[in-house]
């Protein structure tokens, strides 16, 4: 050893474990192994340090004639231990990190917290000289009365660790606990906590958490269960309900086809009858939203099968009124005409139906007719990079052809009947006086068309290519340096 460590063993000691403290605190999180590296590194030469100076961890402290020099070396002796400890607390952390990832941080504080009492006893057998025996009693019986005052923390611990060891739910999981429903943010010694879907922290105690309930919604991964609830008319014909239903879901773009979505009856009574869509979505940011589509687009296609909602059956279009002037007041384009002209109008709409797969109206036809949805699902396709690829899905209520009648330019889409549908046509030449005449209406189909068209150009044109940034190393490549 150089000479320098040999005559100041001490010193050395002392600077070792400042150098441990500083290399911790210097090098990135980044570099976990490199961390990992120089503690073990530093620890090793402790260690070669105090026993060449005959400072034995495993032996009572030496210079028993000069006060100072052994009180120097036993607080070394025990600094050793305590070294130790901390360097075997963090190799087991690193194993564990890579097998269970942070998942398992409670489990590798109790053992953190397992191996510095055994470092500590060690100390006081070993260096101290101490009656281990009446230590681990007298530690025992303190340990019984603060248990039993502790008994409900304790309780949330040990749960904290079987919760940790079967795993019902992860950091980042959507899990409901005993109906509080929440992303899981961190699990610790004492409480799971949770933030809710209101934004809302919510704090449960482990030990309740491992008796109650839980559902965890992110397994299995990507998929995500919702379910809407809806109450019909008791007169209406449980088939039609259903196939309205299904025209709603198959509508609804962010549903997964697999697993299917479905229809069920749930319940009935005589004020109505209770049915429930249910299906599932890849993302739980899309429940919201997707629940919300679901809703109005049962609420569409019961409407336009003729059957009401039981908030909605006070409201709904009187039965003797045809179905084109239903339509129409069902339109959020034609909603605002007058009723004469709500009459004129349905008096010169046609209906027309196409079965699933026909085209209604094809990319780069000039429509001279308008056509506005009565039932069934319209798909709307358009073409990028050679390929047709499905952009939209419409409903009851929409329509179709708006570009030919104010512009007269092309469709920008292939509009073609998903499901079964039912169009009603209105001809240009009824249109033409009815906009001329009501600013509201053509205004509002401008609208119409200027949000497809930016719809249309946003999906089509390709993404902008980010330039990669290329290091020296890379340029040297490219020449052949």
């Amino acid at each position: 050893m150089p000479s320098f460590i040999a005559d100041h063993p001490m010193l050395c000691a002392v600077a070792l474990i400042f150098i441990d403290i500083a290399v911790w605190r210097l090098i990135s999180a980044d570099l976990a192994n490199w961390k990992l590296a120089a503690r073990l590194v530093i620890f090793a030469v402790f260690s070669v340090v105090l026993f060449n100076d005959g400072m034995n961890p495993m032996q009572g402290a030496p210079y028993a004639d000069d006060t100072t020099l052994h009180l120097a070396a036993t607080a070394l002796q025990i600094g050793w231990w305590l070294f130790a400890a901390r360097t075997l607390t963090v190799l087991l952390g690193a194993v564990m990190m890579q097998r269970v990832g942070h998942t398992g941080r409670l489990l590798q504080d109790l053992m953190g917290a397992v191996i510095f009492l055994i470092a500590i006893i060690a100390a006081m057998a070993y260096v101290l000289d101490l009656p281990v025996k009446g230590v681990l009693a007298t530690s025992g019986a303190v340990a019984i009365i603060v248990g039993l005052a502790l008994q409900s923390t304790l309780s949330d611990v040990f749960s904290g660790i079987v919760l940790n060891t079967t795993k019902p739910y992860q950091i980042d999981d959507w899990i409901s606990i005993d109906g509080t429903e929440g992303r899981v943010t961190d699990i610790d010694w004492r409480a799971t906590r949770l933030q809710t879907s209101q934004g809302s922290m919510a704090v449960i105690p482990n030990s309740l958490a491992a008796k109650a309930k839980i559902i965890n919604f992110s397994r299995p991964a990507d998929m995500f269960g919702l379910a809407v609830s809806l109450q019909v008319s008791p007169h209406a014909r449980p088939q039609t309900v259903i196939e309205a239903l299904e025209r709603a879901m198959q509508g609804c773009r962010p549903l997964l086809a697999q697993p299917a979505p479905s229809v069920a009856f749930k319940a009935s009574t005589s004020g109505g009858v209770e049915y429930e869509i249910s299906g599932f979505v890849p993302a739980m940011g899309l429940k919201r939203e997707t629940r919300n589509l679901l809703y109005d687009l049962a609420y569409r296609h019961l409407q336009a099968a003729g059957v009401g909602l039981l908030s909605a059956t006070e409201g709904s279009t009187p039965p003797t009124v045809s179905g084109a002037r239903a339509l129409l007041e069902r339109s959020s384009i034609f909603s605002t005409l007058r009723q004469e002209e709500k009459d004129t109008f349905s008096q010169n709409m046609t209906l027309h139906t196409y079965r699933a797969g026909e085209m209604i109206l094809a990319a780069g036809e000039v429509s001279d007719h308008l056509f506005i949805i009565e039932s069934g699902v319209v798909s709307v396709l358009l073409v990028k990079d050679g390929h047709k690829f499905e952009a939209g899905r419409m409903g009851p209520g929409e329509v179709i052809g708006e570009s030919g009648i104010l512009s007269e330019q092309a469709a920008l889409a292939d509009f073609s009947a998903k499901t079964y549908c039912t169009l009603y046509r209105i001809e240009n030449e009824y249109l033409k006086p009815c906009l001329d005449a009501r600013h509201d209406i053509g205004e509002a189909m401008k609208a119409l068309l200027d949000f497809r068209r930016h719809a249309a150009q946003a999906l089509t044109e390709d993404a902008p290519v980010v330039p990669v940034k290329k290091g020296f190393l890379q340029w040297l490549r490219k020449r052949g340096l």
